[in-house]
């Protein structure tokens, strides 16, 4: 770890709970790099990745944007094609787009596909797939209204899916954001990642969550805080349930 990393993480507690504007706060006065860092938020989550049916995944429009240039690779032909082109996908194509994928070009961050499209964009499985690149129609990534997609993507709306440990990792913004704005993405993604609570999950389902930013070292929150603070910026009445005990998960959960 760099210096400044180590001098960060002895400027808090770090194993206090937080509420979303209290780690947000401190994220942005741990600052300092000589670049615009991202922010991610991360939640270890009490399921089984290795089950289907517990498997968390899908997508997120962030209200307040994701910061980041998005690249868009979209296999289409025809109209749908000269559409994605005019939507802005940095790359649009059939046979051919596969074959440079297949040689080795990933210079995107998103891929969408127009449905016909789906049994040449299925032989590529292990270039798209260990890179969560792979379109899905529960994301969104398959869709016969390409350029709509294309717009969504680059306008803030980010994928997740939880990993084989059970961690989800959302960007929700950068450092150069206002504190509101940060605040309004990791809200909205805190509620997405509860409404996308398996049935099948048992026990508890949140079990830690923290945000930290490119460089810098993680700040735990306090799911409780979260949501309480969500449903009262909502027009929903009641606070919803307790999800995560108060008490600190230890650093081995990470």
């Amino acid at each position: 770890m760099s210096k400044k990393y180590n001098d960060a993480t002895k400027r808090y507690d770090r194993e206090a709970l937080h509420s979303g504007g209290e780690a947000i706060d401190l994220l942005k006065s741990l600052g300092g790099k000589n670049f615009d860092e991202g922010v991610d938020l991360v939640a270890r989550l009490g399921v089984d990745p290795r089950k289907a049916e517990e498997m968390v995944r899908g997508t997120i429009s962030l209200p307040s944007g994701s910061g980041k240039d998005v690249r868009v690779a979209v296999f289409a032909q025809g109209e749908a094609a000269a559409a994605a082109r005019d939507a802005g996908a940095e790359f649009v194509g059939g046979d051919d787009l596969a074959a440079e994928i297949e040689g080795g070009m990933m210079d995107f961050d998103v891929a969408i596909a127009t449905p016909d499209m789906m049994p040449t964009v299925g032989k590529l499985g292990r270039a798209l797939g260990p890179r969560g690149l792979m379109p899905n129609p529960k994301t969104g990534t398959v869709t016969p209204d390409v350029a709509k997609a294309v717009g969504e993507f680059k306008g803030g709306k980010v994928e997740y899916r939880t990993d084989k440990y059970g961690n989800v990792h959302v960007p929700i913004g950068k450092v150069s954001f206002s504190a509101t704005d940060l605040n309004t993405n990791l809200t909205a993604v805190f509620e997405e990642i509860l409404r996308a609570k398996p049935n099948s999950t048992k026990g508890k389902y949140v079990k830690k969550v923290s945000i930290s930013s490119t460089m810098g070292p993680s700040i735990k929150l306090d799911p409780n805080r979260i949501s309480a603070a969500a449903a009262e910026g909502s027009d929903a009445a009641p606070a919803p349930a307790p999800v995560a005990e108060a008490p600190a998960a230890s650093d081995e959960e990470e």
